[in-house]
């Protein structure tokens, strides 16, 4: 049962939309728990995922980001949104723009509002900080045409918010694991024997347990501040090839190769490239203290582990 199951009756019987309702979605449906407490609604585009929602306990609304036109039904509906669709990365018109996150707020923005409006980002809108320690205040520097498509949906959220009168919330989130999520955990990247940097080069990463992650979702949509932004990140201080030594040492794999930033960006995809150029630690004293949120995975060592690692 989630956290809702204490909160006051007046806070009961809501209606909660979820776009991008994937892997964390789903555990925030979980976390949100069923019954006459809540009912939940998700918008797919998948006339296939239909019966899948259905068997979760959710009410699918099939509609398309990428055509504004199937949104009409989505105005007035819900009393409190999570939006956690990525922006498209191809067939934009503005590659710094997010036309799926303003073709929401367009269709929302209708009718009636929703109480609170709750927007999944990335911490990469803060682009390279060099190591140093990044808060919620601190100026966005997107560097990568992907952080500057969230920069932009952030925006929108809370222009949205400000003309609306509704509560929104951004959090800003790194990178998510999971020993029952796909592609979860670095297991796969370890076989392959991929290089990492080596020390003198390697930059500082930031990560959620989706459990953890999920949770903060379900508390935003009822105890986030108005216009706030937050980091929904753990306790961990690791430098990326620390990461890949950890769970090479709990999985009883060999650890990777490090190599020299010059070696990597000849040998390694542009991909795995763009994680590896920017380094930054997330506070999260904000999200403990307004979400009131107590970590179940405060390191990633408490996370990793587990039978269904992959």
């Amino acid at each position: 049962m989630g956290f809702l199951g204490a909160l006051p009756a007046r806070f009961r019987r809501e209606r909660v939309l979820i776009v991008g309702c994937g892997d964390v979605g789903g555990r925030v449906v979980r976390e949100l728990g069923h019954g006459r407490r809540v009912q939940v609604l998700a918008l797919t585009s998948s006339p296939a995922r239909v019966a899948a929602l259905r068997a979760q306990g959710v009410r699918p609304l099939v509609g398309d980001l990428d055509r504004p036109a199937t949104l009409a039904r989505l105005a007035g509906l819900a009393t409190r949104v999570l939006h956690l669709a990525p922006p498209p990365s191809q067939g934009l018109p503005d590659w710094r723009q997010d036309p799926r996150t303003r073709a929401l707020v367009r269709a929302l923005a209708r009718r009636t509002a929703p109480a609170t409006f709750v927007y999944g980002s990335t911490s990469g809108v803060y682009g390279d900080r060099q190591g140093a320690w990044v808060d919620e205040a601190s100026p966005l520097s997107p560097q990568t045409p992907r952080a500057w498509r969230r920069a932009d949906a952030e925006s929108q959220v809370h222009w949205y918010g400000r003309r609306q009168g509704v509560r929104t919330t951004v959090l800003r989130i790194p990178g998510i694991y999971a020993p029952d999520r796909p592609g979860g955990t670095p297991r796969e990247r370890l076989l392959r024997g991929t290089p990492a940097l080596r020390p003198e080069d390697d930059v500082y990463t930031s990560h959620i347990h989706a459990d953890d992650l999920a949770r903060a979702c379900a508390r935003a949509l009822w105890l986030a501040r108005p216009q706030r932004s937050l980091h929904v990140t753990d306790d961990s201080q690791l430098r990326m090839g620390e990461y890949f030594d950890l769970a090479a040492d709990l999985y009883g794999l060999p650890r990777p190769p490090r190599v020299a930033r010059d070696v990597a960006q000849s040998a390694l995809p542009l991909s795995l490239l763009s994680f590896m150029g920017e380094s930054r630690r997330l506070r999260n004293d904000r999200m403990k203290r307004e979400l009131r949120l107590r970590l179940r995975y405060p390191q990633v060592a408490d996370g990793l582990r587990g039978p269904q690692a992959q």
